[in-house]
């Protein structure tokens, strides 16, 4: 049986037919519509109308920015695209292609994808980091995922990684381990107007010596490092894993454990070593875990 999967992100809407074994057979993207929900709706049904002509389709998977909530079909919260917060996305995408959809975030998806057949295929419980331009994740416990109450599970980049009560300064992980944190340490050492800076170059510059670089690249695994050591007592999951731009790097886990040494030799505690993993998954993982999400959770909501 396939499924067809939708990643709908801020520049481009990934989409894909993935078999119930999580192969993808068949994928392709298309821009972001800018114009509203209908146009972005219209583009998901002609897609699928098209491809169900080739195979045989069971059923819709999505995976969307914001706080997805399946029970009712609408995104909560917000995101780069204003028009997918407040109309009833599931309940107009199923009117129009006929097909039954199930939804989730997608850093939930991207974690789902390396519990299906990824890096956390024989673990239990997991939490995923996503690093890009923000930080965010997910938890899975028992295989399952864990949204929370109000679902706001797995927003670690609301954690706080400094903080001063006296000149009311508070300062999210989001803030200080993002690469766009990374980058603006690298704009403000610089005193730098450049506009041209991102991740890449950062770590270019870096690897040919530029002072600078190294600097900011240093306090940036310092960060990650901090974050995943409160992660592991916080939650005590037998692994965590990376992704999001980051995880590219090749050296992404082992610059985070050289950090990782020095804090576990330096704080007062029984140490509990993380099992930090870089993802399997990248350009796929939503649609993958899209799919995924779909199979697990249809008995309950079909």
């Amino acid at each position: 049986m396939n499924y067809m999967a939708f990643d709908i992100g801020g520049t481009n809407v990934k989409y894909g037919v993935v078999d119930n074994s999580g192969n993808i057979v068949k994928k392709g993207s298309f821009p972001t519509p800018k114009a509203g929900i209908d146009v972005l709706v219209v583009s998901i049904a002609a897609i699928t109308k098209k491809l169900q002509q080739l195979y045989n389709i069971d059923g819709i998977a999505l995976s969307a920015p914001g706080a997805v909530n399946n029970e009712t079909g609408f995104i909560e919260g917000t995101s780069a695209l204003p028009y997918l917060h407040g109309p009833n996305i599931r309940e107009h995408i199923e009117k129009t292609t006929r097909f039954n959809v199930i939804m989730e975030n997608d850093a939930n998806c991207a974690a789902l994808a390396e519990v299906w057949n990824g890096v956390a295929k024989h673990a239990k419980d997991v939490l995923f980091i996503v690093c890009g331009t923000g930080i965010g994740g997910a938890v899975i416990k028992d295989r399952v995922l864990h949204t929370g109450s109000h679902l706001h599970g797995g927003e670690f980049g609301y954690m706080l990684v400094e903080q001063d009560y006296q000149t009311k300064r508070f300062v999210r992980w989001s803030k200080k381990g993002s690469t766009k944190s990374l980058v603006s340490k690298v704009v403000s050492l610089k005193k730098s107007k450049e506009e041209n800076w991102n991740g890449e170059k950062v770590f270019q510059y870096a690897e040919n010596g530029d002072a600078d670089c190294q600097v900011a690249i240093d306090e940036f695994f310092e960060t990650m490092a901090t974050g995943i050591y409160n992660l592991q007592y916080m939650y005590d999951p037998d692994m965590i894993v990376i992704g999001g731009a980051i995880s590219f790097r090749d050296d992404i886990v082992s610059r985070i454990y050289e950090k990782l040494d020095i804090l576990i030799e330096n704080v007062d505690v029984s140490p509990v070593y993380p099992n930090v993993q870089k993802c399997k998954y990248s350009n796929d993982a939503n649609l993958l875990g899209a799919v995924y999400n779909y199979l697990t959770i249809k008995e309950f909501l079909l």
